[in-house]
């Protein structure tokens, strides 16, 4: 994956090892909705879990690999969530 303009963007934003779930929206999910966005570009860009953790998370696979790799496949799973069923809330009246 390339290095992206944004990429300092999750510098600011604390990212948890496992995302808080719930069956609607979570103030988690609106705070890290770039996050989830940066992570279907990754998809897209056929990144490594690897490097989704690094540049996508801030978290150095190499120094943690166990965090890296829970954090990205928990970030994934809600981010799959958010646009098989999650998105409707977005458009809800």
């Amino acid at each position: 994956m390339e290095d992206r303009p944004h990429q300092a963007l999750n510098q600011a934003i604390a990212v948890a090892d496992e995302v808080p779930w719930a069956d609607s929206l979570t103030a988690y999910d609106n705070e890290h909705f770039a996050v989830y966005l940066r992570l279907l570009d990754a998809c897209a860009d056929n990144a490594s879990e690897e490097e989704m953790a690094q540049t996508v998370l801030g978290i150095d696979p190499r120094q943690e690999p166990t965090r890296a790799r829970k954090a990205v496949r928990s970030h994934l799973d809600r981010t799959h969530w958010l646009i098989t069923s999650g998105y409707k809330e977005l458009f809800a009246d």
